[in-house]
């Protein structure tokens, strides 16, 4: 689980260093989260 909570938060910061913009950050903000949270589910 420890794994997969790093994984997570690098992930993130990588897509957040990707984005220009303050809308494209709460975009992907928001998949990032779908993912964590369909990640989770299974």
């Amino acid at each position: 689980m420890k794994s997969l909570t790093t994984l997570a938060i690098v992930a993130a910061l990588l897509v957040l260093v990707g984005c220009n913009t303050v809308k494209g950050v709460g975009q992907d903000l928001q998949k990032a989260g779908s993912s964590i949270e369909d990640a989770a589910k299974k």
